[in-house]
């Protein structure tokens, strides 16, 4: 079974950066449909950025769009989410995970705190 750790949140100013990544242990992962998602305070969980086995990217919400990038190493299992300009209303929660309705366990998540 998978397990997914996320780490690289912290407190920033807003338009501030970060870099997320996401660990995956276990022996699939390359040839998944992979996302981040948020959860914000109050809020559900949102998938905010999604990228193919093959590295084709897509934007889940609009408000990220031309601030977020996700990247994938395969061969080092490793899920990335460059978070540029940051606002307060990204504060949240931030998970990685499967893009297309399954789901591994969720990880822990890494809290983004962002200060206005």
């Amino acid at each position: 079974q998978v397990q997914l750790v996320e780490s690289g949140g912290g407190l920033v100013q807003t338009g501030g950066s970060l870099r997320l990544s996401c660990r995956a242990h276990g022996d699939v992962f390359s040839m998944e449909n992979l996302a981040w998602y948020r959860k914000g305070p109050g809020k559900e969980r949102e998938q905010i950025a999604t990228i193919s086995s093959a590295g084709g990217r897509k934007w889940d919400l609009n408000s990220v769009r031309g601030r977020f990038a996700i990247h994938r190493n395969n061969h080092k299992k490793l899920l990335f989410l460059q978070i540029d300009d940051l606002i307060p209303a990204g504060t949240g929660t931030h998970y990685c995970n499967l893009a297309d309705g399954r789901l591994w366990p969720w990880g822990p998540g890494t809290q983004v705190t962002v200060s206005s």
